[in-house]
Order: C-alpha cells, then sequence, then structure tokens
C-alpha cells in the first residue's frame, strides 16, 4: 500500500467514522441498491450513506454484531434508534435475526422492494430524478445539507462510542468464541469475558 494512503488509515477507526462522517456530509445525493444479501456493515454502510435504499425482491439483511460479541459500527448505533425508536433499534441490535427486504421497507429502513432484474434501472431513475435537467440539484443537496448538518456532532460522538466498544470488545472473549463459533458453524457460549 502506498504510503500517502497508509497515512489516511487511522487502525483505531475500527467504527469507520472518518468514512461515515465523509458519506453523511457528502451534499450530492446517494442511493443504493442493494440485490442479494447484506450483513453487518453491507447494510449499516447504506444506512449511514444513502438517501434512499432500494432492494431486489432477493434482498435480505442480517445485523449479526451480537452473535459475534461484538458492537455495531458505522453509525448504526446513531441511526437505527431515531429511524426505529430505541426499542425496535435494541430488537434489531441485539437479535441477530435475518430481515427480509418487505419487513426492511415496513420498518421504514428501505424504500422499495423491486423485481432484481428492474433493480439497477429503478434506482438510476430514480438519481436522475434528482439531478438536472430533470431534478433541482441545488434544492436537493441544500435539503440535504439542511437535514444533516445538525447531526453531524451527534453521530460524530456516537461513532467514538462505537469505536471506543470495539476497541474493547475485540480483545474479549466473547468475540473470540463468536468467530470460532461462526468458522464451526455452532451457536456460540459467551462468557460475559
Amino acid at each position: 500500500v502506498e504510503p500517502e494512503i497508509m497515512a489516511q488509515i487511522d487502525p483505531a477507526d475500527i467504527a469507520q467514522k472518518a468514512t461515515t462522517l465523509a458519506f453523511f456530509q457528502c451534499e450530492k445525493p446517494v442511493l443504493a441498491a442493494v440485490n442479494g444479501l447484506a450483513i453487518g456493515g453491507a447494510f449499516t454502510l447504506a444506512l449511514a450513506a444513502a438517501d434512499q435504499i432500494y432492494l431486489s425482491e432477493h434482498a435480505w439483511v442480517r445485523l449479526p454484531f451480537a452473535s459475534l460479541g461484538i458492537a455495531a459500527e458505522l453509525g448504526s448505533t446513531f441511526f437505527l434508534p431515531r429511524l426505529l425508536g430505541l426499542h425496535k433499534a435494541k430488537e434489531l441490535l441485539y437479535y441477530p435475526d435475518k430481515i427480509e427486504a418487505p419487513a426492511l421497507v415496513e420498518l421504514g429502513l428501505a424504500n422499495a422492494v423491486l423485481p432484481h432484474a428492474e433493480l439497477l434501472e429503478h434506482t438510476r431513475e430514480q438519481a436522475l430524478r434528482l439531478i438536472p435537467p430533470r431534478g433541482a440539484g441545488l434544492s436537493i443537496r441544500a435539503m440535504k445539507r439542511a437535514m444533516h448538518l445538525p447531526l453531524v456532532a451527534s453521530l460524530s460522538e456516537a461513532l467514538d462510542l462505537e469505536n471506543e466498544a470495539l476497541g474493547k470488545l475485540f480483545r474479549s472473549q466473547d468475540f473470540a468464541e463468536g468467530i470460532t463459533a461462526r468458522v464451526e458453524k455452532r451457536a456460540p457460549q459467551f462468557s460475559g469475558c
């Protein structure tokens, strides 16, 4: 890896604070098309980065953090309670069950479920509606900035807390057990250590 790229990498930023904040503060609209399974960061990145999330009929999500003995990342501890309410957010994070595409839309975590073959074209069409000449790009960017900017400090604090938690949990026996259980394809037996 080139030295100038290595200089940009912070090994303590396990929760991906820099990446999450960069996406969240991007004033241009970002749309996500999820066409299959999205486990952990594959979905929490979409929550942090995308203004709209479209799903294939075959898409599903799992937030496996608790089953691995680690904390959530990419600002999901910030976004999920705001999108779902505190108790539903805790349910999704504490119980790492599979969440099908229609349920994600019902929860308000995605915008629409589409036939698999139509997903990318639909997402592309929606993106074109947000930029000139069809969309009022300046207006879209101004509204996004007005919605996001007041939340940046709170999101930054949540990411710091996620990094702190992940730094501790990655050194725990429970994390080692979570990874071992996943490799051995069995249910983990956590000790709380």
